[in-house]
Parts: structure tokens; C-alpha cells; sequence
């Protein structure tokens, strides 16, 4: 009876060595999401939420490393190749340089063609914005959510801007965007492209006069440092998005494809969230670090960036009526 009991008691043992989980045990899958700002920015707390939300929900079988801070790239355009490279599984960032994979991505970038964030989210949440992230797929990118950046705005440290004249001469740091270029080239600024690791030097330099972005970047890139006078122009809205490797997408179960995508909407909802309080308090808080804001009459801008609808409406081939579907909805 001993010997019967004594292996029963090991019997037991084995049977829940076996079946426990092993300490330590490595994840399944194993990934990397990269994006280019610091870790106070919007996206940063976005990319964390939806790390969170992804290892929850798969009971930690899927790992997210997040690289902020352009570790993983020199850039937002390099991170997006690095995403058909296969050295970036996860890319949370803007959609500027999109369009130089995608031209229909351009969409989103034509001056003034959104009132108000309500408008914004009316569109990206809807039919028109489902149809841009499905045209990822044959780039070998899977887009899974839309979140956002704010509304670009003008710094600079040469003068305060009241109209459009005060522009002209400016020396203005852009994306890797042409329909942005043209923009600013429309409005008499030069327009030079430059990788953002680079920009708070070159503005510190005085390489260039300026740049534009939303306001969180603004100050969590502590640009008062370097720039005298903000211009709430809001000239256009940058939508940022969670995108996934085709490949890694596609090598994932799919209850586990299920649980990104439910991720990202949540991570996104979230992270807009963060962005409009970040907008709100941040403002009050350039000015409290010396910086000089001015609200212009937009009338004269938006009437002198007309001709880049004619000039870039073209390349959305198919897609150009979305355009005045845009418009109209904002009406």
C-alpha cells in the first residue's frame, strides 16, 4: 500500500510538472513597433496601450518591444521600410510619408480639407477611411487603426505671421511630402525636407528659419527652446496610424489577427484622447516658455492653396472624387 500510495503521489507530481507553464518561457511571437517620437508624445502612449492591450489579451504569447525615439530608423520613411524590410514588425506614426508608397495616401494631405477634428473622424472612422488602410495590403503593410497627431501648425524665429505675406522667404522644415511642399512653395516658403532627428539642430543652427507640426510635438520636442512665434494656421491634419508587417499579420493565428485589430481601435481611441488634452494644456504652456502664439484669418491661406487641388487631384486617379466627398461631409 506504501509503494501503491508513494506512486500515485508521483504520478501527481509529474502530471503537474507537465502541465504548469514553464517560468520564464519564451513568447510565440516576439515584435518589434518602432515609431520617431519621444516618449511624451501622443503616439508613445498610444504604442504602449495597444503593447498593453495585446499582451493581455493573448495571455502573453505575443510580445511588443516598443522603440521610440526613431531606435529603430532614422525617420518615419525609414520605419515604414523598415516594415517591408522586415526589420520594424510594428510601425505608430504619421501618414506624411505614405504617400511615397502609396499615392493615394496623399488624400489626407491636401490643405485645409478638414473643418474641425469631428469632420476629421467622420471620415477616417467611415467608409473612405477603411479604403485607404486596405490599399496597405499590396505594400506588404496591414493598417489596422486611425489615430491622430492634431492639426499642423507654423513656428518659426524669425517674425510673427498675421497673413500670408508674413510667410513668404521662410525657410521651413516639411516632410518627405510633396503635396506639402507644394503647399508651402504656393505660399512663397521654401520647403525643405529633412529627417526629424535632425530638425531641432538645424532650427538651432539656424539652417532653417522654421517647421510645422502639430502642438504636442511642438512642446514635447521643446522647440521653444529654438522658436519665438507659433501660427495656429491648423493647415493640415495628420492622421497617424498603427500598421502592422503584412508578413507578421499574416504568420499570426487568427484569433490573435482578431485581437490586433481590436487592440489598435482601442489603443487609438485612447491615444486620441491623449492628444486633444495634450493640445489643450500645451499651448497655455508655449506661451508660459516665451513663445509668441497668433491666431491669422485662415480665408486668405485656404484661397491661395487652391491651385494644389488641381495640381495634385490627378494622382489619386480613381480615388479623386473623395476629395468633394470630404469636403461636403464637412459641411
Amino acid at each position: 500500500m506504501k509503494y501503491c500510495s508513494r506512486s500515485v503521489v508521483l504520478l501527481v507530481a509529474v502530471m503537474l510538472l507537465v502541465c504548469a507553464p514553464i517560468a520564464g518561457a519564451a513568447p510565440r511571437f516576439s515584435l518589434k513597433l518602432g515609431h520617431a517620437v519621444p516618449e511624451e508624445n501622443a503616439y508613445h502612449y498610444g504604442a504602449v496601450k495597444f503593447k498593453e492591450l495585446v499582451e493581455a489579451k493573448t495571455g502573453g504569447e505575443v510580445q511588443i518591444d516598443v522603440f521610440p525615439n526613431n531606435q529603430l530608423g532614422t525617420g518615419e520613411r525609414d520605419l515604414i521600410e523598415g516594415l517591408q524590410l522586415g526589420t520594424v514588425d510594428v510601425y505608430v506614426g504619421s501618414t506624411g510619408p505614405m504617400g511615397g508608397f502609396e499615392k493615394r495616401f496623399l488624400l489626407f494631405d491636401f490643405p485645409f480639407l478638414f473643418k474641425d477634428k469631428k469632420h476629421v473622424y467622420s471620415v477616417l472612422d467611415g467608409e473612405i477611411g477603411r479604403h485607404i488602410l486596405s490599399l496597405l495590403d499590396a505594400k506588404g503593410m496591414r493598417g489596422l487603426a486611425w489615430m491622430e497627431n492634431g492639426f499642423r501648425n507654423l513656428t518659426n524665429v524669425k517674425r510673427s505671421v498675421g497673413g500670408v505675406g508674413d510667410v513668404k522667404g521662410l525657410k521651413i522644415r516639411t516632410m518627405e511630402n510633396k503635396v506639402h511642399m507644394a503647399m508651402w512653395r504656393t505660399l512663397g516658403v521654401d520647403p525643405t525636407p529633412m529627417a526629424w532627428s535632425e530638425v531641432f539642430t538645424a532650427l538651432q543652427q539656424g539652417t532653417i528659419d522654421g517647421q510645422e507640426n502639430p502642438i504636442p510635438v511642438i512642446y514635447t520636442s521643446k522647440l521653444y527652446e529654438v522658436q519665438k512665434h507659433l501660427t495656429l494656421t491648423r493647415h493640415v491634419f495628420s492622421p497617424a496610424m498603427i500598421v502592422v508587417a503584412k508578413a507578421v499579420f499574416d504568420s499570426l493565428p487568427g484569433e490573435y489577427q482578431k485581437i490586433f485589430a481590436e487592440a489598435a481601435q482601442e489603443a487609438a481611441l485612447y491615444e486620441r484622447g491623449v492628444c486633444d488634452k495634450m493640445e489643450n494644456d500645451f499651448i497655455d504652456l508655449l506661451k508660459r516658455n516665451g513663445m509668441e502664439v497668433t491666431t491669422p484669418d485662415l480665408a486668405p491661406f485656404q484661397d491661395a492653396c487652391r491651385s494644389v487641388y488641381e495640381e495634385f487631384k490627378g494622382e489619386l486617379g480613381e480615388d479623386a472624387g473623395l476629395l468633394d466627398q470630404i469636403v461636403a461631409a464637412g459641411k
